[in-house]
């Protein structure tokens, strides 16, 4: 499976509702877009998209699936911040059989999981908001090779 991670967009710094209520800025929306739209261009874009329960992470993927010319995102509880990398691996494999599978989270939980299924250890990895990564793995395997990681400058930005 190619394990395709988005961290969410650049979003409000707060908000009135608290954490989980931070809406997306323009900036924001615009680099789920271009995350979408550069898959979409790659012929990479994934079967499914999981998403973060958390507003930011919700917008993300949804302006992300709409560019890409995809359904929907699915939303997941266990996505919301502070996954460690062993819960989304397990979490995963119920979506085993997708070729292209999507997630749409947050930091640090990102950088961790690629780290796991890499072998890294510390500050190796560093997701920036916008950015994507993707990770070939096997489940129910740990392990895995990084395919790419672009941050969104690199995507149009």
């Amino acid at each position: 499976m190619d394990l395709i991670l988005l961290r969410h967009g650049k979003a409000e710094a707060s908000s009135p509702q608290g954490d989980a209520a931070r809406a997306l800025v323009d900036k924001g929306r615009e680099q789920a877009r271009r995350a979408g739209r550069l898959l979409k261009a790659a012929g990479l874009a994934p079967d499914i998209v999981l998403t973060s329960p958390l507003l930011r992470a919700v917008q993300t993927a949804e302006e992300f699936c709409q560019a890409a010319g995809i359904p929907g995102p699915v939303v997941q509880g266990w996505l919301a911040g502070g996954c460690e990398a062993e819960t989304a691996l397990v979490e995963l494999t119920a979506f085993q059989d997708f070729k292209r599978l999507a997630i749409v989270g947050h930091q640090p939980d990102l950088s961790r999981l690629i780290q796991s299924c890499l072998g890294a250890h510390g500050s190796a990895i560093d997701i920036k908001k916008g950015a994507l990564a993707c990770l070939r793995i096997s489940l129910p395997s740990r392990c895995g090779t990084l395919v790419y990681l672009i941050p969104p400058k690199l995507s149009g930005e």
